[in-house]
């Protein structure tokens, strides 16, 4: 359906800011609701951020609400996250999705990309 590559993690001091970016192939972005998820070690993996197909719905976590902002330029095919205010305990892989519906949930979404890495130093 369509396929998901993730870049722009690296490492940042804390109170930093990165811009994480979600490339698209084959079937539009525009047709998906999309996704961010990360995974720290021992972790599971946990809702980040939610947008709708049309963008008019977003969804947080409250961890990350108010410092984290998720977008989609249907033109360019590419998801974005951006972060601000970076913690510590925001270190982990940080995963792109894609699915049918909006949701805070893993399980709704059908493609996913490698993830990329982000580490916050203190």
């Amino acid at each position: 359906q369509v396929q998901l590559v993730e870049s722009g993690g690296g490492l940042v001091q804390a109170g930093g800011s990165l811009r994480l970016s979600c490339a698209a192939s084959g079937r539009a972005i525009s047709t998906y609701a999309m996704g961010w998820f990360r995974q720290a070690p021992g972790k599971e993996r946990e809702f980040v951020a939610g947008l709708s197909r049309s963008s008019n719905n977003k969804l947080y976590a409250e961890s990350v609400k108010g410092r984290f902002t998720i977008s989609r330029d249907n033109a360019r095919g590419t998801v974005y996250l951006q972060m601000n205010g970076l913690k510590p305990e925001d270190t982990a892989v940080y995963f792109c999705a894609a699915g049918p519906v909006t949701s805070t949930y893993s399980t709704a979404y059908s493609n996913w990309g490698q993830g990329t890495q982000v580490t916050v130093s203190s």
